[in-house]
């Protein structure tokens, strides 16, 4: 009876990790204040920490990219498109997840990093994505890891997309940097007023 007892037991406690290892969190409820974000879910903190430790981009630049990819959806993709103009048909592009990796971009990740088990829709391995290949646009693009608008722009348009301009035949993506210029600035000075809670490398 009591060998019974403990494989239910033990079931019940791998399932439960299991479903705690799939968990994928909520939008924070006020997107608008990054230290809000991080008092919701302090987890964010210390991956967006760690990722600029290891990979340079600061936490306001990796927070304002994030905001504008997925609005920290953890199941984003972009919308589908319409055949007929009513029926839901195919997606432009892989883009899933926290980061809106494509999917042979994440592949590179996976196996640069040794990450085989990372995934879009967790929050930790996304950041760390970001940071990874944003540092390599600063590398093979000269782009300063603090400029959030060309940041954004090489990541959207791709390193190979970047270099051809692709970006200056599209003024809404132009428009669009510019937002995330503007929010990573606005993230920057909150962070500064939540210095005690979050302790970031300043920029």
């Amino acid at each position: 009876m009591k060998t019974k007892h403990l494989l239910n037991y033990l079931y019940l406690l791998g399932l439960l990790l299991t479903l705690s290892g799939c968990a994928t969190f909520h939008p924070p409820q006020h997107t608008e204040n990054v230290c809000a974000a991080f008092r919701e879910y302090p987890s964010w903190h210390k991956s967006t920490a760690k990722t600029e430790h290891r990979w340079g981009i600061p936490v306001y630049v990796q927070m304002a990219m994030m905001y504008h990819e997925s609005a920290f959806d953890a199941e984003a993709r972009p919308p589908r498109r319409k055949l007929l103009w009513v029926i839901p048909w195919s997606r432009p592009s892989s883009a899933y997840g926290y980061a809106q990796a494509l999917d042979g971009t994440w592949a590179d990740y996976q196996r640069e990093n040794h990450k085989s088990n990372a995934k879009r829709n967790r929050f930790a391995d996304a950041n760390d994505f970001m940071g990874w290949y944003s540092h390599k646009i600063h590398k093979q693009l000269k782009i300063p890891l603090s400029d959030a608008k060309h940041l954004y722009l090489a990541y959207h348009e791709g390193i190979n997309g970047f270099r051809r301009g692709s970006y200056k035949r599209q003024p809404w993506l132009i428009t669009y940097a510019d937002k995330v210029q503007q929010r990573s600035q606005m993230y920057k000075q909150q962070l500064k007023s939540c210095s005690s809670m979050v302790n970031h490398r300043r920029r």
